[in-house]
């Protein structure tokens, strides 16, 4: 089946598969996209802040845009409402509210949880960006515009630093990878002398974010301050033989992390044993590494996604220092690279993949092995584990994010080349929610909606 008979068949599906979709036609592709914090909640929807980025030909600057999203809540969108959109078409659901000129294209963002305000970005370089949103000015993105300031640059890395980022759950960390085949962590604090809002950290008075004696603020409608300040590096990690590709923190622990790359091998850091691995699989996959996502429930278990098509879940109690240990489960359903992995904020078992195939799928690993019960879809082709698929994309589909702030959305991101329009295509999605409840609970709910249909066919 062809790309386009694909997605026309999905969107014929949508009233039937999705709760809520939003479609975003963006004019330059974004690689990334990430939730932000929360703003504000109402009856039927709430609104938060979406973070992407524009990657531009030259002919206008490239940006990193941060955009305000209203996320209709469950069960309020009429079915016949959430399939008539038009592709071309920007949704009235996202709503730019900041631009930030970038110095060069953004590769990736990562959000601080500690204040979501706080951000970090790749570009093709070998220092990772920090901005702090609330502060940096609104910029007008024309050609010849100077570039915005970041609020702090971290240096270390030796080569350029494009795609490995990440943020710490429990401390101002930051990691990335990069070419130069080194894992460099930096601690935020290491310069700024308080940051916003956070557990365990400080608030500066009046401020909201940074506070930065050697640089004048980011605020008011000019950025005067032509130099960034910039730190080095609590430490950098050697263990890779190629680029790396990926890095997440362990989210229990600020001192344990990992990272995974170009010589296909996952490897595993603790922070306390030195700048040498603690583990590492040789290989991981039989193909580059792309990506890794640690879980949030289950500290044991880690996803991998690779150049291969499949992405592997790996059992840390099953790996040794010697290299050794076979992933406990390959997931087989992508056609083509797998470009992200991320477990899900609201149910230990379930994470997403999304690939080069335009395809964004969602697993749950309990599922595998267990017969499908009355109401599950009798698909034989479909791989173990494999209950959802998101085919509202019509190209490699470069980012999504799970939002944690409500359930069970999604944003995801692709990147569209000229046969789809080219620019990118956002796309901000929950599947209705008989497809991942307890059959139990779905059940009930239809008997119940079965005696009240006949209840009202009688009077």
């Amino acid at each position: 089946m062809g790309v386009n008979e694909r997605y026309t068949q999905w969107k014929t599906l949508v009233p039937v598969l999705y709760d809520w979709l939003a479609n975003h036609n963006l004019v330059w592709p974004s690689l990334s996209c990430r939730w932000g914090p929360q703003l504000e909640q109402a009856t039927y929807k709430n609104r938060q802040r979406l973070y992407l980025s524009e990657q531009t030909d030259g002919s206008v600057p490239n940006t990193l845009v941060i955009a305000n999203c209203e996320v209709v809540k469950p069960r309020v969108a009429a079915a016949e409402h959430i399939s008539q959109f038009n592709e071309e078409a920007r949704s009235p659901f996202v709503k730019k509210y900041k631009t930030i000129i970038h110095p060069g294209e953004v590769n990736r963002i990562r959000e601080l949880p500690q204040n979501t305000n706080i951000v970090a970005t790749h570009t093709d370089s070998p220092d990772v960006l920090i901005w702090d949103v609330d502060s940096q000015p609104n910029r007008h993105a024309v050609l010849g515009a100077t570039v915005s300031c970041p609020d702090l640059i971290l240096t270390g890395h030796k080569d350029n630093a494009e795609f490995a980022l990440a943020m710490c759950p429990t401390e101002p960390f930051v990691l990335s990878g990069g070419k130069d085949k080194s894992v460099v962590l930096w601690s935020i604090q290491d310069h700024i002398s308080t940051l916003a809002a956070g557990p365990g950290l400080s608030k500066s008075p009046g401020s909201g974010g940074f506070t930065n004696k050697s640089a004048s603020r980011a605020g008011g409608g000019n950025d005067k301050r032509t130099k960034s300040p910039s730190i080095g590096p609590r430490n950098v990690y050697q263990g890779h033989a190629d680029t790396v590709e990926d890095v997440q923190f362990c989210p229990s622990s600020a001192q344990e992390f990992c990272s995974v790359g170009d010589d296909s091998c996952l490897v595993l850091w603790d922070a306390r044993a030195g700048c040498t691995p603690v583990v590492k699989v040789e290989k991981a996959h039989d193909a580059d590494l792309h990506c890794v996502d640690w879980n949030p429930h289950d500290v044991n278990l880690i996803l991998t996604g690779s150049a291969d098509n499949s992405v592997h879940l790996f059992d840390r109690r099953n790996l040794n220092p010697g290299g050794v240990g076979a992933p406990v489960h390959k997931f087989e359903g992508h056609s083509a690279a797998v470009l992200c992995v991320q477990w899900s904020p609201d149910k230990s078992s379930v994470f997403g993949t999304s690939a080069e195939d335009g395809i964004l799928n969602i697993w749950d690993y309990e599922k595998i092995g267990k017969k499908q019960g009355s109401t599950g879809l009798k698909v034989p082709t479909a791989p173990p584990g494999l209950f959802f698929r998101h085919a509202g994309h019509r190209d490699k589909v470069v980012d999504f994010h799970w939002n944690a702030s409500d359930p069970w959305t999604v944003v995801s991101v692709s990147d569209d080349d000229e046969s789809t329009g080219g620019g990118g295509t956002l796309q901000i999605w929950r599947m209705i929610d008989m497809i991942h409840r307890d059959e139990e609970d779905v059940l009930a709910e239809l008997e119940n909606f079965k005696s009240h249909i006949l209840a009202c066919e009688r009077s």
